[in-house]
């Protein structure tokens, strides 16, 4: 299994693409920690449906936005676990509106929690990576910070930020051999995008080159990759799953 041995931890993994990507951990051997901020049902059903197929898992009422609460979300991995290798940054929220309409707090929130969030946690793990000179950060960033996307200011400048902290926090700590990479989905079949209106739907299927919105499952695939030591060699790198929309 790729990710034997190895301790990971993934932000907003009780549903979506961070379910996802915890599930695929635990499938290729990893013992994987996760936190919700409001799904616990599901977080509880995810965490029993991993221990019944033989994983290890923990589970973390956390705010992303809380940097003490990811300081002690990695101490407690460390302390249950032995050991972090992986942190996964993928929690993140919407708050859709045009300029002219957007309040302070449909901007501040969605910076908070997708941009600070992801610095949140990449401070509170780095410390232990550089220390035993070896770590694997992933941030799950958008096609939104990579083209921008109308209605989307405050959620394509908190996702074009992820892309630069990654390419800069690379850089820093590559010396260290700790790696940082980033993911950037296109649209995903999640919940967010089947909330989405059928004739939304279809405009944006008519500009995807593949005809077809993206599967979680996939965007899990390039985590375990980036995770495990098949991309030893890859650092700073954004990895663009979108179907072709991007291009």
């Amino acid at each position: 299994m790729l990710l034997s041995n190895k301790v990971a931890i993934v932000t907003g993994g009780s549903r979506g693409i961070g379910r996802a990507i915890v599930e695929a951990f635990a499938a290729e051997g990893a013992s994987v920690a996760f936190n919700y901020l409001k799904s616990e049902d599901k977080a509880v059903a995810l965490k029993e449906q991993i221990e019944t197929q033989g994983g290890k898992t923990l589970i973390f009422k956390r705010d992303v936005k809380n940097l003490d609460a990811m300081k002690k979300m990695v101490e407690g991995v460390k302390k249950e676990f032995g050991r972090l290798d992986v942190i996964v940054n993928n929690a993140g929220i919407l708050k859709d509106k045009a300029l002219m309409l957007m309040e302070e707090d449909d901007w501040g929130d969605v910076i908070s929690t997708n941009l600070s969030g992801t610095f949140n946690l990449a401070r509170a793990a780095i410390v232990t990576f550089l220390k035993q000179k070896a770590g694997n950060v992933i941030n799950i960033t958008s096609v939104a910070g990579i083209t921008g996307m109308a209605r989307q200011t405050n959620y394509s400048a908190s996702k074009a930020g992820v892309i630069g902290l990654t390419k800069a926090l690379a850089k820093e700590v590559g010396p260290y051999n700790v790696r940082v990479n980033a993911i950037a989905p296109g649209y995903t079949d999640t919940d967010m995008v089947q909330g989405l209106k059928d004739d939304f739907k279809k405009k944006v299927l008519e500009m995807i080159p593949l005809g077809r919105f993206g599967k979680a499952e996939e965007v899990a695939k390039a985590a375990v990759f980036l995770a495990s030591d098949e991309s030893k060699y890859i650092t700073g790198q954004v990895i663009t799953i979108d179907g072709g929309l991007s291009m």
